[in-house]
């Protein structure tokens, strides 16, 4: 070989070692979770039907497990357990949300108080419906823990997709973030919709019953926010192109200021939580107001088409509203659950929604049904809704 080209070829190859060993390095130094875009391999995909709807029932505030010692507790189990499987057997859903506050953690005995996760999968796992949960601050109490009860849902319900977010992702007892992909056909090779699921956290530290989990879905969750969008617009072209909702248990607390303009026509259904110290995210304490809004504006800025963000934990309320600083639709849900608070009349049930198409600028139909079929709070969320 000529001493020109030999030169040359040693030139090349000196450049070529020296960016290989650069993209090492920046991997390395690299901490972000990669995206994973198949998160569920051999599993079924979750799809729309063939008449192009996607039909999603909520159950929220189960409370199971209260008063174990007396015959009161048990018995609310049993009724929350039938209100199941009536609405499973006649609402047909294509998919169920587990809205958080599953179990009532202060109340359980911590030796079998995982077990109550079996209960509440019985009637899901009769039914055949494929499922997501969330997770409350009666999730994390001294008997139980978020981790706890995703581990053992993983390991008791075949039609889960719970899963644990990347290490580093939710702060302090929050590993329940993800995200499930929902597919127009199974055979696509992107989805149309993108439900994701938050960890608001909340309650008290394992074993203690005293030292109080934040709140509110920790600020980790921005940047796995970002990346993970990212990674799916590279992947599955722009953004706009996808519909999203989203679940977390506690609601933001920006929704609490707009409880006062609230009109019993344009926000049907219950209202009666006046939402005020922990009846929202990051106010428990003064001091921690406004710590959930990273998560918040991270959300609406990176999450496109987003039809609703959907809440629990204030038993008494069920309507929808328009927050205007995000320009995005929140609902709370139905308290389903015999255990927990109540009031006269408030009566039990869950949330439907229903996306009419899979196109992204389709409308949610969405309503509150009763345990005995009583359909009340329906309304049709599109850009027109307020």
């Amino acid at each position: 070989m000529p001493a020109q080209l030999l030169s040359t070829a040693v030139v090349f190859g000196l450049y070529f070692a020296t960016r290989f060993a650069d993209v090492v390095s920046a991997i390395a130094l690299d901490r972000t979770p990669r995206a994973n875009l198949d998160p569920y391999p051999g599993r079924p995909r979750v799809s729309f039907n063939s008449d192009g709807t996607f039909k999603i029932t909520v159950f929220s505030d189960l409370h199971f497990g209260e008063n174990p010692w007396d015959d009161w507790g048990p018995e609310q189990d049993v009724n929350s357990l039938q209100l199941m499987r009536t609405v499973l057997a006649d609402e047909m859903p294509d998919y169920v949300v587990l809205n958080g506050d599953l179990i009532t953690g202060e109340n359980t005995f911590r030796e079998n108080s995982t077990k109550l996760i079996d209960e509440i999968m019985a009637p899901i796992n009769e039914a055949g419906v494929k499922f997501s949960s969330t997770h409350g601050n009666h999730d994390n109490q001294a008997n139980i823990t978020h981790l706890e009860e995703i581990q053992r849902e993983l390991l008791v319900a075949p039609n889960s997709y719970t899963r644990l977010a990347p290490p580093g992702v939710g702060g302090e007892e929050g590993p329940g973030n993800y995200w499930v992909p929902v597919y127009t056909k199974d055979t696509d090779p992107a989805p149309s919709l993108i439900l994701w699921f938050f960890d608001s956290r909340g309650g008290f530290a394992e074993g203690s019953g005293t030292t109080p989990v934040p709140d509110w879905v920790d600020s980790s969750v921005t940047d796995w926010i970002k990346s993970e969008t990212e990674a799916m617009n590279s992947a599955w072209g722009p953004a706009e192109e996808r519909s999203a909702i989203a679940f977390v248990h506690i609601p933001p607390h920006v929704i609490q200021a707009l409880q006062s303009g609230l009109d019993s026509v344009r926000n049907p259904g219950l209202n009666a939580d006046v939402l005020g110290s922990g009846s929202t995210q990051a106010t428990t304490n003064s001091a921690d107001n406004g710590k959930d809004d990273p998560f918040w504006s991270t959300l609406n800025a990176n999450v496109k088409n987003l039809h609703a963000v959907i809440s629990g934990h204030d038993h008494g309320n069920e309507w929808c509203v328009r927050e205007p600083t995000q320009n995005v639709i929140f609902c709370f849900d139905k308290h389903s659950g015999y255990g927990g608070y109540s009031g006269v009349g408030w009566g039990h049930g869950v949330r439907n929604v229903i996306v009419q198409s899979p196109d992204p600028s389709s409308a949610l139909d969405t309503w509150i049904r009763l345990e005995d079929g009583e359909t009340r709070a329906r309304v049709l969320l599109d850009q027109n809704y307020h």
